[in-house]
């Protein structure tokens, strides 16, 4: 069985992180292996939460897994609380990543034209740094903007959808080609002025070609969907399967477990009900 090192946060509540990373992986035939960036009694959505940072504690992680002389198939990294822990990943990788192992990171960061509360411009040095180690890198559109200097209310000041893709293509390139890695921007959510319909979708871009997919967008942004998303990609590729075709699986289990969640009017906070549908993943 295949093994991903996960790098990310464990919260109890918010149905994101480690808590939907370790399930979608399970479920696609891979063993994942979580090491904590902290420890929260709820995601940073929630209005009061607990927080344990584990900075101090990551070198512990990575020296036992060396007294193991484990390897791993696939390293997967998302939430991070700030820069040191950046520098602990580049230390696991030091140790870890081979030509072999695929390097997934998820740069965690904000969200809606938002940082996050943990943001720092030393966070985002770093980050620019990791995802060069990338060979598949998932920012939202506001990490996309972070990362590539591109303005998040320029992008949204366009009112004709074509403008608004055509923006982002462009910064999904430079973002390509600075790091050479496959880019996927999730939650692409354009200008409606000129239909009655929303609609979110994924921007694939690999230097040679950019593939666009949009759906019907409810209005809602739910926690923990990005890392959903992210997994599956992940699961994908341990698999074998080609990009598009784990981008259209990621797409199609997301929108079935996002549509029951609309119908049971779950606070977006509390995250979707994936678990219903992790038998698509098989």
């Amino acid at each position: 069985m295949k093994k991903v090192a996960v790098i990310q946060d464990l919260s109890s509540f918010g149905k994101c992180s480690l808590t939907a990373a370790i399930p979608v992986l399970s479920v696609m035939g891979v063993q994942a292996c979580p090491l904590p960036t902290a420890i929260l009694s709820a995601q940073t959505g929630f209005p009061s939460f607990f927080c344990e940072d584990f900075t101090s504690k990551m070198h512990y992680f990575e020296e036992e897994w060396s007294k193991l002389q484990v390897t791993f198939d696939g390293i997967y990294t998302g939430f991070v609380t700030g820069r040191e822990q950046i520098d602990h990943i580049f230390r696991f990788l030091d140790r870890f990543h081979t030509k072999e192992t695929v390097l997934l990171v998820d740069p965690v960061m904000g969200d809606a034209g938002e940082a996050y509360k943990l943001f720092t411009e030393d966070l985002l040095v770093r980050m620019r740094e990791l995802v060069k180690c990338a060979d598949v890198i998932t920012p939202n559109v506001t990490e996309c903007c972070l990362l590539t200097g591109l303005s998040y209310e320029k992008l949204h000041s366009y009112s004709d959808e074509r403008d608004f893709i055509k923006a982002l293509e462009e910064a999904g390139k430079t973002l390509q080609q600075e790091t050479k890695a496959k880019v996927i921007i999730t939650g692409v959510n354009p200008p409606s002025a000129h239909t009655n319909q929303q609609l979110i979708g994924n921007m694939y871009v690999d230097g040679n070609k950019t593939l666009y997919s949009a759906m019907p967008y409810n209005g809602e942004g739910y926690s923990g969907t990005g890392d959903l998303f992210a997994s599956v990609i992940m699961g994908s590729l341990m698999r074998g399967d080609d990009l598009e075709k784990s981008i259209r699986l990621a797409e199609e289990f997301l929108a079935k477990a996002i549509a029951d969640t609309s119908l049971e009017q779950i606070p977006q906070r509390e995250g979707v009900n994936f678990e219903t549908f992790l038998g698509m993943l098989l």
